[in-house]
């Protein structure tokens, strides 16, 4: 290591190594500080949306399984209250997740406790405080990480906690002025992919979407 700072005379010269040291921990700082800034600046774009729309197709690949499971639907995010997932094809489910449970609603209406596997409801608590421009709420849960710039974006999420590290591997979020794509991988090679098509405003939610989600 030390030739690489020797100079012509051969002998040592510690004060380039140091400086070398020096600029590393500058850009390494620098880096981070970029990073915060563009992750806070992703937060706050996203929070200015408190009710969301979108279409979504979601591919689910098992290795058990030969072929990947695919379904499609609407979902509905409203901050504070949490995520509607309505299932269309190839079946039709409607799904309430909130960072304390979830629901499956009937068609009367008649809402029922779902089991949720190990991992979900944090997914959904850290898509609930991504979506709210809440960073605590996920920082708590998951060590994250960012790419691209305020337009494009890939946000990166490991969890902290054993138990849930020991299920869940990470997840990935792609977006710009709203989320676009969500991947989640788990331990055993469960892979979900998720995309989003026609993301808007909510506007008026119906009295369905008020009720799963506890809204007056």
């Amino acid at each position: 290591m030390d030739s690489r700072f020797r100079g012509n005379d051969g002998r040592k010269h510690t004060g380039g190594a140091w400086f070398f040291v020096l600029l590393f921990l500058c850009v390494s700082v620098h880096a981070q500080d970029t990073s915060s800034n563009l992750l806070h600046s992703i937060l706050s774009e996203l929070s200015q949306h408190t009710a969301v729309r979108a279409g979504f197709t979601q591919q689910r690949q098992n290795p058990a399984l030969t072929q990947p499971q695919t379904s499609s639907g609407q979902l509905l995010f409203v901050t504070g209250h949490g995520m509607l997932w309505q299932v269309q094809q190839p079946y039709q489910q409607t799904l309430a997740l909130t960072g304390t449970r979830g629901v499956s609603i009937d068609n009367n209406g008649t809402m029922h406790p779902v089991r949720s596997e190990r991992g979900v409801s944090q997914i959904a608590q850290m898509l609930q405080g991504m979506l709210s421009g809440r960073l605590d709420t996920v920082t708590r849960q998951f060590t994250v990480s960012v790419d691209g710039s305020a337009a494009q974006w890939t946000l990166h999420f490991t969890p902290k906690q054993a138990r849930v590290a020991q299920v869940l591997k990470g997840i990935e979020l792609d977006g710009g002025a709203f989320l676009q794509r969500i991947r989640i991988t788990m331990q055993d090679g469960t892979q979900t992919d998720i995309r989003m098509t026609d993301t808007r405003d909510a506007g008026p939610l119906s009295a369905l979407e008020k009720h799963a989600l506890d809204l007056p």
